[in-house]
C-alpha cells in the first residue's frame, strides 16, 4: 500500500468492503498521556514490533499512526513491511486525524481491566470479551459467576458488570450488550457491525437479521456443551469471533464451489 495515506483517504477506506487494521503505535509516555485514540484502532507498543508482528493477518493491509506521523510510525511501518505486512503511516499522526475530524475514542485504562458477567456463556458473553481483547484492552480479565454473584463479585474486585440486568453495559431495547459496546467504544467500523447483526440475530433469537446467525447460535451451543470451564471456553469462543471477524472484513463476498475437472 501507500507509504502514507492521508486522513481523509483512511476515512474512505474505513467504510469499504476491506478496510485496513488501524495501529496505534505512539511511544508509551505519549499513549500514556493521551486522553483518546482513533475508533477502532488496537493499541501496540512500536518497541515491540517485533513479537507483533507475527500476530497480524498477511491478507490484510495495516496503517500505523503515532502522534504527528514521523519517526516511530517510519519506524514501524519498516518493521511491518520487512515482515511481510502490508503497512502504510497515517499522514500527520492523530493530529492531523483530529484536526480532519476523524473519529476518536476513549483510550483504555493502562492496567488490566476486569469485568464480570454470569457462568455458561452463550453468545453475548463470549462476542464482548472477545471485542474488547482484540479492540479495547488486550490484557483484559473477565470472570464469570453464579447470577446472584455478579454484583459483589464486581464491589470485591473492582470489575465492571456486563449482560445482566439493570448495569450500564448491557442490552438496550432490542439490541444487545455486544451493539451498547460498539456504540460506547466509538467502534463504528462496517465488519464490526456487521458482526454485530450476526451476534443480534443469534442472542435474541432473530435469525432473519443475518443469514450467518444460526451458524453463530449453532457453533456457540456446541462450545458450551463442549467446554465445562468459562475460561476454556472463552479462549476457544475467541478463535471463532476472529474467524466471523475476518470474514465480515474480507470473505463476505467470496463463495465456495468445487470446479470439475471436465469441460463444461
Amino acid at each position: 500500500m501507500d507509504a502514507t495515506v492521508s486522513a481523509a483517504a483512511l476515512r474512505h477506506s474505513l467504510q469499504s468492503d476491506q478496510p485496513p487494521l488501524v495501529i496505534d503505535v505512539r511511544k508509551t509516555p505519549a499513549f500514556r498521556a493521551a486522553r483518546d485514540m482513533v475508533a477502532g484502532a488496537l493499541r501496540r507498543a512500536p518497541e515491540q514490533v517485533a513479537q507483533w508482528a507475527a500476530s497480524l493477518p498477511r491478507a490484510s493491509s495495516v496503517v500505523v499512526y503515532c502522534v504527528h506521523g514521523h519517526e516511530v510510525s517510519q519506524g514501524v511501518c519498516a518493521a511491518l513491511n520487512a515482515a511481510g505486512v502490508a503497512a502504510g503511516i497515517l499522514e500527520g499522526g492523530i493530529e492531523a486525524w483530529r484536526e480532519n475530524g476523524g473519529a476518536l475514542r476513549p483510550k483504555p485504562a493502562e492496567s488490566a481491566t476486569r469485568w464480570v458477567t454470569r457462568e455458561r456463556p452463550k453468545i453475548d458473553r463470549i462476542a464482548c470479551p472477545w471485542l474488547i481483547r482484540r479492540f479495547v484492552d488486550p490484557n483484559a480479565v473477565f470472570l464469570f459467576v453464579a447470577p446472584p454473584e455478579v454484583a459483589a463479585v464486581a464491589d470485591r474486585f473492582a470489575a465492571t458488570p456486563f449482560d445482566i440486568d439493570n448495569v450500564f453495559w448491557s442490552h438496550r431495547g432490542e439490541r444487545c450488550t455486544f451493539d451498547t459496546m460498539l456504540d460506547e467504544f466509538g467502534l463504528e467500523v462496517a465488519p464490526l457491525r456487521h458482526l454485530a447483526d450476526i451476534v443480534r440475530g443469534a442472542d435474541t433469537a432473530r435469525p432473519e437479521l443475518a443469514p450467518e446467525a444460526p451458524g453463530l447460535l449453532a457453533a456457540s451451543l456446541g462450545l458450551s456443551r463442549t467446554y465445562k470451564d468459562d475460561l476454556a471456553q472463552l479462549e476457544a469462543g475467541l478463535a471463532l469471533y476472529d474467524a466471523f471477524y475476518r470474514w465480515c472484513r474480507d470473505a463476505a463476498g467470496e463463495v465456495h464451489n468445487w470446479p470439475s475437472a471436465q469441460p463444461a
